[in-house]
């Protein structure tokens, strides 16, 4: 985690560049599900066996910025977590993480979700 903190650190809060190109299918990226509120696809450098993103397709830089009209997005990037879990037989469990800020290592400042399962 130390790496990823320092690495967050000296990402510059810049907006959602490498989000809004994966959306836009500017960057590859290996989609597990889309529709037209959100994008969720494989992490390119997993933390776990399987771990997968899942990002809206409003931008939200961060959710400390989020406002009461953001809650049912936010609460659907958690449902469409919940379902690329079972599809992807995450059986054993897995976690939905939100990273706030740099010191906890958010570097990409458009919100999304992590979903590792086992080994996060």
């Amino acid at each position: 985690m130390a790496e990823e903190v320092a690495k967050a650190r000296a990402a510059p809060p810049v907006g959602d560049m490498i989000s809004r190109k994966i959306i836009y299918k500017e960057i590859p990226a290996k989609v597990i599900f889309e529709d037209d509120q959100c994008l969720a696809f494989h992490d390119i450098s997993p933390r776990a066996p399987t771990h997968f993103l899942v990002i809206p397709k409003t931008h939200v830089s961060q959710i400390s910025v989020a406002e009461d009209d953001d809650k049912s997005l936010l609460g659907y990037l958690m449902i469409v977590g919940k379902k690329g879990a079972v599809d992807l037989g995450l059986k054993k469990g897995y976690q939905m993480v939100v990273n706030e800020g740099s010191d906890e290592g958010q570097s990409v400042y458009h919100v999304h979700l992590h979903v590792p399962g086992v080994g996060w």
